[in-house]
């Protein structure tokens, strides 16, 4: 049986322009500190932390309100430990062969390799689970809607909140990702979407020299092509 629509008011306080300026030139600075991580401190922090997160990021918009999501928290060592092995073994078919050179030579700066102990150090793993359909209060089964465009706005919201919280993380996709599924005992209609280790940086994190792109680089106005590079790709 589907809801009708049931509208509400919504509860909307306006800032002034003077707070909204302020905001605005805050809003780079507070996130350009933001890094993945691939180094840990093993100091642990409380769970509540990471649930307040999730919390957060689950304020989502998803297709139709579904919010075709599942987070599933990792704290056993044991547990971080099989993750872990499974991990590294498909990483080491990916990096020993699976994965093209073109792909290899574009990881070269960030230095990553099959190596994954981050799996292990971090107090906290975080498993996102994207579902491909749900299910109603009667039990049958309820499709979804831009799943992965919903769970991809869940996943940045919920990196943000980690970083706000003053914690650091990283978003892991080792490929395939079904064994997260198994060790995880989560229904087949869940996908494994992102792993994230979750912590403060080691004291002697390092992380790669990179350069974000400019503001001019990634926006433009209306119709502004004056910026426009040939594309080979499109044969242009």
């Amino acid at each position: 049986m589907s809801r009708e629509y049931s509208p509400t008011p919504f509860s909307f306080e306006r800032k002034t322009e003077e707070e909204m300026d302020q905001i605005s030139l805050r809003l780079e600075s507070d996130f350009s500190g933001r890094r993945s991580v691939r180094h840990f401190s093993s100091d642990s922090f409380p769970r509540e932390w990471v649930d307040r997160a999730i919390a957060a990021a689950s304020t989502a918009p998803s297709g139709a309100h579904r919010q075709p999501w599942h987070f599933v928290i990792v704290d056993e060592p044991d547990l971080k430990r099989q993750i872990r092995a499974a991990a590294e073994q498909e990483e080491q078919v990916s990096y020993g062969g699976r994965m093209p050179q073109e792909w290899l030579d574009a990881l070269q700066p960030i230095g990553t390799d099959a190596s994954k102990p981050f799996l292990e150090e971090a107090p906290f793993l975080v498993v996102l689970f994207a579902e491909t359909h749900g299910v109603n209060d009667q039990g049958s089964k309820q499709k979804n809607y831009y799943v992965s465009e919903s769970v991809g706005i869940a996943a940045g919201m919920f990196i943000s909140a980690i970083h706000k919280l003053g914690l650091a993380t990283l978003t892991h996709t080792p490929s395939p990702m079904k064994f997260l599924r198994d060790l995880l005992g989560r229904p087949s209609r869940e996908k494994p979407f992102l792993l994230f280790p979750i912590g403060y940086p080691a004291l002697e994190c390092q992380v790669p020299d990179l350069k974000r792109k400019s503001l001019e680089e990634v926006r433009s106005y209306n119709r502004d092509g004056r910026n426009h590079e040939k594309d080979p790709a499109n044969g242009e």
